[in-house]
């Protein structure tokens, strides 16, 4: 019986990935990724491993999950090192806990490997700080995009509204209508600063810098897609300050 890892892959840029990551990679017999791992990360995979696209991406899913989770099962009867790369952290809205629980359930020794999750590296190269000392001390990480099948939504978005300066959504383009919606009802002003970043820590990298009242207009009319992380609240100011020094060390 082999082992599986379950390696957070980054946001995009291969200078993020872990040292302990990307060795994993180069060893691995196995590499079962999805599809946001960008192009730069997957070349450090040992060209010798057999390499199997898992999709994960709304709307174009090439492996359901169960499916996904069988596949690591028989890979690791057959091989010593499988790795699951996935983007950003496995464990920050990536399923990672979920495979791991089933992992364990089956009997296969598993292991975690952290990455560094888009919604910090995204807001960073953006030039965006979720804390300030002037802006914000405290951050919530949300999903935008909750599984399919719930009978309700489990995202309480007034509570969400005003439990902290920061709110960061991931995989929120699609619902965004909704959303902005649900935290204005709640009270959040509609001049609250707000920021999409599209492919962050990528060369491709795009930002789209509004408030809570315009957002939903200008995705619209910059055509803008997923996808992307979003920041809302005081910190998005420091983008005008800070993104363009961002931009040079790129």
């Amino acid at each position: 019986m082999g082992k599986v890892y379950l390696v957070g892959a980054g946001p995009g840029d291969p200078g993020l990935m872990t040292i302990k990551g990307k060795d994993l990679l180069a060893c691995a017999d196995v590499v079962i990724y999805d599809a946001l791992v960008s192009p730069e990360v997957l070349n450090m995979i040992n060209p010798a491993a057999e390499q199997i696209n898992a999709g994960k991406r709304m709307g174009r899913h090439s492996l359901l999950q169960e499916a996904t989770t069988e596949l690591l099962i028989e890979k690791a009867a057959n091989h010593d090192t499988v790795v699951r790369l996935k983007g950003g952290d496995p464990f920050i809205f990536g399923r990672g806990g979920e495979e791991m629980a089933e992992l364990v359930a089956a009997g296969i020794p598993v292991e975690v490997v952290p990455g560094i999750t888009s919604g910090i590296a995204a807001a960073a190269y953006a030039g965006i700080p979720l804390t300030h000392r002037l802006y914000s001390s405290s951050v919530t990480f949300v999903t935008g995009h909750e599984s399919a099948g719930k009978y309700k939504t489990q995202v309480n978005w007034p509570a969400i509204a005003h439990g902290s300066e920061t709110i960061v959504i991931y995989m929120g383009i699609h619902n965004l209508p909704y959303i902005v919606e649900q935290l204005t009802v709640a009270g959040l002003s509609l001049d609250t600063p707000m920021a999409l970043i599209r492919w962050g820590t990528r060369p491709e990298q795009e930002e789209l810098i509004g408030e809570l009242g315009t957002i939903v207009a200008q995705v619209t009319e910059k055509g803008f897609l997923a996808p992307a992380i979003a920041v809302i609240g005081a910190v998005v100011k420091m983008h005008s300050i800070l993104s363009d020094s961002v931009q040079e060390k790129k």
